[in-house]
């Protein structure tokens, strides 16, 4: 398979809280980062489908951290992939 991404990705693991209509709020931790997106360890099958859109903010010590858009842009048994969405 060709790597055809961007931006490198870091091994960064932090909790993320991840909202759909379809499933609600689910908090979900990452198993990397890029600045293009990130990815997230979940059962693939308890998330809406690719090309759906999410909102998901960083999870913490601090008040007040943005809600971003993110486009599921990919799965795999272990997690999804998600690339932000500019607004």
């Amino acid at each position: 398979m060709e790597n055809r991404r961007n931006h490198p990705r870091h091994p960064i693991t932090v909790e993320v809280k991840l909202s759909h209509p379809e499933i609600g709020e689910i908090t979900v931790k990452t198993k990397n980062v890029s600045d293009s997106g990130l990815f997230v360890l979940v059962e693939p099958t308890l998330m809406p489908p690719v090309g759906e859109i999410v909102q998901g903010q960083v999870q913490g010590e601090f008040d007040d951290l943005p809600v971003v858009k993110m486009k599921i842009v990919r799965t795999e048994k272990e997690g999804l992939g998600l690339q932000f969405i500019e607004t």
